[in-house]
């Protein structure tokens, strides 16, 4: 096992057609790596990867369904034969939608899950396998405030596929650790992104607003900072974590 650094790394988020993905996309973009932007919505991720680079040569979009380990490996695949073998995982891909808790039908809870905790799992599973072969990795997985404090805006199967998130990330911060790959989690709270306004009436969003103890929504444009933070070669002391973003909505 040969160990390999980040710079000028290849980076793969997933749901990097939507607010949260994009923005992680374009500062990955920045720091200087070359982005796959996985979706199943290629040609919405098609657009912002030629707005990074017309040419492809830096940004390209690949179609991902996140709900299945096949999918993964051939996205590995995929991005071995453009650019080589990944450095850098980001898991943002999920489903969010509100329900009742005591009429939730099953197919509208598994449905859920199978998306936000299998894109994890084998997000982890598939790619973290590929870096650890190479010494060297570092992987971010998108959890959720709902799945620190039950939910209050979403559906009680977001929560409960944000919690398992959290421990998926542990399990293979662990597993991978040795093997030079970091694995940690980031937990949102309410953001000011297009999916948050449409999730939330607009009747109850000041009310949302104003639980919040510092007065505002999240800027996804600091989500993604911290992700460059956490992807940096540097950044080998930090894994298995969650870092809070919440305006002060779960203090511990």
């Amino acid at each position: 096992m040969t160990s390999a650094s980040s710079a000028s790394g290849i980076a793969v988020v997933t749901g990097a057609a939507g607010g949260m993905g994009g923005h992680i996309a374009r500062r990955l973009h920045a720091d200087g790596h070359r982005v796959l932007l996985a979706d199943i919505a290629v040609d919405a991720a098609r657009d912002i990867a030629t707005e990074l680079s017309p040419d492809g040569s830096t940004a390209r979009a690949i179609t991902l369904d996140v709900g299945h380990k096949a999918d993964f490996e051939a996205a590995l695949e995929e991005c071995r034969s453009i650019w080589g073998a990944p450095t850098i995982m980001v898991n943002n891909a999920a489903r969010t939608q509100a329900a009742d808790l005591m009429t939730l039908a099953e197919d509208e809870f598994t449905e859920v899950l199978n998306t936000n905790v299998n894109s994890i799992f084998f997000g982890c599973q598939v790619f973290g396998g590929a870096m650890a072969e190479r010494g060297y990795g570092r992987i971010v997985n998108m959890a959720s405030l709902a799945g620190q404090n039950g939910g209050t805006a979403t559906g009680a199967h977001y929560a409960t596929s944000k919690g398992a998130i959290l421990t998926v990330t542990k399990i293979f911060a662990r597993e991978l650790a040795g093997s030079g790959v970091t694995v940690n989690a980031i937990a949102p709270g309410p953001h000011d992104l297009p999916v948050v306004k449409a999730t939330v009436p607009p009747d109850r969003l000041d009310a949302v607003i104003a639980g919040i103890p510092v007065g505002r929504l999240g800027s996804p444009s600091f989500i993604a900072d911290m992700v460059g933070l956490l992807t940096k070669d540097d950044a080998y002391f930090v894994t298995g974590a969650c870092w809070d973003v919440n305006g002060g909505l779960y203090v511990r």
